[in-house]
């Protein structure tokens, strides 16, 4: 089968679409990519984007326009990927997206219950290309009473499980996740959480102050200096403590969080607020390492991928937090660091069209394994 993955993170740094060959289920799946390409959001939209995922500005009658327009994008995302690899979206068997969130209640808070909304409207991507549409992915883990997220995990259990070492691969998008995938080969003891930011600060700090949608390279921040005391009290943020199973989003790492913090260090440089929010995210990623895997699972290795793999600063801060761990990226491997999500929704989705759960219980906290996602038929050509 031919399959084409498509994720929106909350970075909002552009769709990614993975057009992939896919065959098997479980562990005997074998998957290849055939193209990549990441689609710019215009900036009007990303600006709608941001409205919606904030609580006084994101009305309903612009979460339900915005989520048809997210629609069309996506459509768009995956007929470019097929135009990029000269491959006739006719020949596509199924489209797997895992949406825009505008919104995640990963625990029940007063009295909102545990919830998650993600939009990009799969009638839209149905219609649009001629394809079956497989969405939603992270509702019926929620329901099973999981978090909903991490959801990567099972597809890097079928890719990077090895009998011969403990391995963890570290997703840095806006938010940082780590999975950590015991050499025991079982799917009961792998497990995944939520690090804190990933590039979400960072890309922040940089629109507000540089007027750039990130920092290329780590380059800002390698010219400032980490203002130590910024950071003591960056950490002491309740979230890094925060028992397993955890997730987290835009609502707690956010533009609002960002506005915050480069009010009450305004008189910092601003080259050293960057370099300080790069330095947030990589001590983040190893207490938690130190915290919740290194006692558990000694490590010898992590594979690094998302935006935040191509930040040179951010990976140097993260190897000198974890001495004797070697850093890699997924593109040393021989795999795209950029494409691995989307990658993994397209697993998931052929998960899900076989009739198999795709969840990880114990990354998720979910009760049981359960089918992920809504299936959106294809239209009929004819009637």
């Amino acid at each position: 089968m031919y399959a084409i993955g498509i994720m929106s993170g909350t970075s909002l740094d552009g769709v990614d679409a993975a057009l992939v060959s896919i065959e098997g289920r479980g562990a005997a799946t074998k998957v290849s990519l055939i193209g990549f390409t990441t689609t710019e959001i215009p900036d009007e939209l990303k600006r709608e984007i941001r409205q919606a995922v904030k609580p006084a500005t994101g009305t309903v009658d612009l979460l339900c326009s915005l989520n048809f327009k997210l629609g069309y994008l996506f459509a768009d995302a995956a007929k470019a990927v097929c135009a990029a690899a000269d491959f006739p979206m006719e020949r596509v068997d199924f489209i797997a997206s895992h949406g825009q969130t505008v919104w995640h209640i990963p625990k029940p808070d007063g009295c909102f219950v545990r919830s998650t909304l993600q939009i990009g409207e799969p009638a839209v991507i149905a219609y649009e290309t001629g394809v079956k549409v497989v969405s939603n992915f992270r509702t019926m883990d929620i329901a099973a009473g999981g978090e909903g997220a991490p959801l990567v995990p099972y597809s890097e259990f079928v890719l990077y499980s090895s009998p011969n070492e403990n391995v963890t691969l570290q997703n840095i998008g806006g938010i940082g996740n780590v999975t950590v995938l015991p050499s025991t080969g079982n799917m009961a003891d792998v497990y995944a959480f939520d690090t804190g930011p990933g590039n979400m600060v960072i890309d922040e700090m940089m629109q507000r102050l540089y007027a750039r949608p990130y920092d290329e390279g780590g380059e800002v921040a390698t010219s400032g200096s980490v203002n130590e005391e910024m950071l003591r009290e960056l950490m002491s943020h309740p979230y890094i403590s925060m028992p397993l199973p955890k997730s987290t989003g835009r609502e707690m790492f956010g533009e609002q969080y960002t506005a915050a913090l480069l009010e009450r260090w305004a008189a910092l440089p601003s080259a050293d607020l960057v370099a300080t929010a790069t330095a947030f995210t990589a001590h983040t990623i190893a207490e938690a390492y130190r915290r919740f895997i290194i006692p558990r699972w000694p490590i010898s290795r992590t594979v690094l991928g998302g935006g935040g793999a191509h930040n040179a600063t951010l990976r140097r801060m993260l190897a000198e937090q974890l001495p004797g761990v070697e850093v890699l990226t997924q593109d040393e491997l021989g795999f795209s660091s950029d494409a691995k999500e989307a990658i993994a929704f397209a697993i998931m989705g052929n998960e899900t069209l076989h009739g198999y759960p795709s969840n990880v219980c114990s990354a998720t906290g979910a009760s049981r394994q359960v089918i992920l996602g809504n299936i959106t038929p294809a239209p009929n050509k004819e009637y």
